[in-house]
């Protein structure tokens, strides 16, 4: 499985609810495990982000298509990492 660093913004739809945000996100958790996409962490944010997910998808093709129908429900914006552990790193080079 490959890693992946998942940052959220919420839109103005999303801000408005903000107080539902949790229930979103566990309804996520269930919907993207049928998938095979594990959320490992999730963090609510200060800063230029206002969540910051860890996630494990088996490929970029997997988490695009969870990651887009995400974005079509209207509350958050994504920008998305793909993450290298050291033994991951080391391979590469």
């Amino acid at each position: 499985m490959a890693t992946y660093v998942v940052l959220f913004n919420w839109t103005e739809q999303g801000i408005k609810n903000y107080k539902d945000s949790t229930d979103r996100a566990e309804a996520a958790r269930k919907q993207w495990g049928e998938s095979g996409i594990q959320i490992t962490d999730l963090y609510w944010t200060i800063g230029p982000y206002d969540l910051v997910g860890l996630v494990e998808a088996p490929d970029d093709e997997s988490l695009t298509r969870v990651l887009r129908a995400l974005g079509a429900q209207g509350n958050v914006r994504t920008t998305t990492l793909r993450a290298f552990g050291a033994e991951e790193f080391a391979q590469l080079t």
